[in-house]
């Protein structure tokens, strides 16, 4: 006969080493604009996806898209100078 072992220390076990570290939180937090400008850009396509596109939904995935961009270079132009110290991305 098999003894039967739990596993509540695989599930519940959380270890210290598990959360994200101060500088992963702060690259977060330095690429959330990036991130929301994807969300409402993906919130763009899934409205135009729905229905046929009309001028409106070009208009509103053009704006999404540019401020895509106009994120993403803003993050480039933070970022340019500094190293990622700690493996941090």
């Amino acid at each position: 006969m098999n003894p039967i072992v739990t596993v509540q220390d695989a599930v519940t076990a959380f270890a210290d080493f598990m959360e994200p570290t101060t500088a992963e939180l702060d690259a977060i937090e330095c690429e959330l604009p990036v991130i929301l400008a994807d969300v409402d850009l993906i919130d763009a396509q899934i409205i135009a996806l729905n229905h046929a596109p009309n001028e409106v939904d070009t208009r509103r995935l053009r704006r999404a898209f540019g401020r895509v961009l106009e994120e993403r270079r803003a993050l480039a132009n933070r970022t340019a100078g500094t190293n990622a110290a700690g493996g941090a991305a």
